[in-house]
């Protein structure tokens, strides 16, 4: 298993040092759900919800949320970004409990010495808190479920994505080169 690089030898936490890094372009995907009655969902997309266009507040909402992870996650370094892209898609294959819902799909860029993960992850789970916030009147049994990395491009280790478990039973698998 790999060392935790933000642990120093003596298990305090740190910053990582990433001077000695290059500078490459870097790409993170994340993804999340949000469950919720069909009603919900049908009041979203036809513009019914009280507090206004949910899906444009929650793109603003993620954008923001990429763009202030250095000061919600402790340890993550302030990071240029060159851009935040966020896509929302209907769910309609009701689970278990009859909830259908919205799917978004984050994904950020920059040019720097460490991943956006963090950044993409931070930004798929504000549009679906912001969701949440926009709808909770109607709707308070809403679930935010899977938020996760899908896909990270960049760096040293290279190219990363998301397989369901196959024959090797692992979640991910590293790809060789880079972007």
């Amino acid at each position: 298993m790999d060392k935790l690089t933000h642990f120093s030898d003596t298990g305090r936490a740190r910053m990582v040092d990433v001077s000695d890094k290059s500078d490459t372009q870097r790409i993170a995907v994340a993804s999340g759900i949000l469950r919720m009655q069909p009603e919900t969902l049908a009041r979203i997309r036809n513009g019914s919800i009280a507090k206004g266009d949910v899906l444009t507040v929650a793109d603003v909402g993620a954008v923001m949320a990429a763009k202030h992870t250095a000061d919600l996650i402790p340890m993550c370094h302030t990071l240029a970004l060159s851009g935040v892209e966020v896509v929302f898609s209907d769910i309609a294959e009701p689970d278990a409990h009859g909830c259908i819902g919205i799917k978004v799909v984050t994904t950020t860029r920059c040019v720097g010495q460490t991943g956006v993960e963090m950044e993409a992850l931070c930004a798929a789970s504000m549009a679906l808190l912001t969701i949440y916030d926009m709808c909770k009147a109607i709707d308070r049994g809403m679930r935010i479920e899977c938020i996760r990395l899908e896909e990270k491009r960049g760096g040293k280790s290279g190219v990363w994505h998301r397989e369901e478990s196959g024959a090797s039973g692992k979640i991910g698998k590293r790809v060789k080169g880079t972007v």
